[in-house]
């Protein structure tokens, strides 16, 4: 018996979806959030954010929530797995920020972390 592991989940917040759809309407048609993950940052890892106008690729995880469409790519999702994209304005600001479970380290910005 074969048994195919799949990768946990990524979770869109409400509050993120929302934040995202009030961006994405001031854009062209079509406008989506890449969010990926590349090397850099202060810990070795960091988030991007890229407002994009493409159709997902066929790896792409599609995020879909109260009019906002983001897109991981299946690199970035080995990374991201399982992590919780919220959005959270409060006295020091607004920012996007993930819950990553795989992270062992991130810094003070919340957008670099380390595995």
């Amino acid at each position: 018996m074969t048994q195919v592991l799949e990768r946990p989940q990524v979770v869109l917040t409400d509050r993120a979806a929302k934040r995202v759809s009030r961006i994405i309407s001031k854009e062209p048609e079509g406008t989506v959030l890449r969010i990926s993950v590349a090397g850099g940052g202060c810990s070795g890892f960091q988030y991007e954010y890229n407002l994009v106008q493409e159709r997902p690729a066929e790896d792409d995880v599609v995020l879909e929530k109260n009019g906002a469409t983001v897109l991981i790519d299946s690199l970035s999702l080995e990374f991201m797995g399982g992590a919780e994209i919220d959005y959270v304005d409060d006295l020091i600001g607004q920012s996007f920020q993930i819950k990553n479970p795989n992270a062992v380290a991130s810094c003070g910005c919340g957008t670099s972390f380390a595995v």
